[in-house]
């Protein structure tokens, strides 16, 4: 069994952030030694690199836990993990529109000189007209 700090330096994770997936509820210790440390098995460190993975690819907390929960239910349909699918994939699309406006806002200030309002910076100014969505989820 890994120590906190073992499971971090092989994972590549920092231990806050361990200690953080352990608050959300999508990683426990397997026990804990006689000192009180926690204690992490090959599964957890497996967990852990599919939340890392996961987080990776732009999910969500919510989602992730969702996945884990589906892998103890092994009776449960693929739908539910295709739903999560399709939902992550229709977020990646919406990001994707928002970067390629974002680049067209950028490629506009670098080639032209956009009118100062005052003394404001013209980055500020171009990327204040740059239109966000309605809901932020970051």
């Amino acid at each position: 069994m890994l120590t906190i700090g073992e499971l971090a330096k092989a994972t590549g994770t920092n231990v806050s952030t361990i200690r953080y997936w352990e608050q959300t509820g999508l990683l426990a210790p397997s026990g804990r030694s006689e000192g009180n440390q926690r204690r992490y098995t090959e599964d957890e460190q497996d967990r852990l690199a599919f939340i890392r993975h996961a987080r990776d690819l732009g999910l969500s907390v919510d989602a992730i836990r969702d996945l884990i929960d589906l892998s103890h239910r092994p009776d449960m349909p693929d739908t539910e993990a295709d739903r999560i699918a399709s939902e992550q994939l229709a977020e990646i699309r919406e990001k994707i529109d928002r970067l390629k406006k974002l680049e067209n806002e950028l490629v506009q200030m670098s080639t032209r000189r956009v009118p100062l309002d005052g003394n404001k910076s013209r980055v500020i100014q171009a990327l204040a007209r740059f239109e966000r969505p309605s809901t932020e989820t970051e």
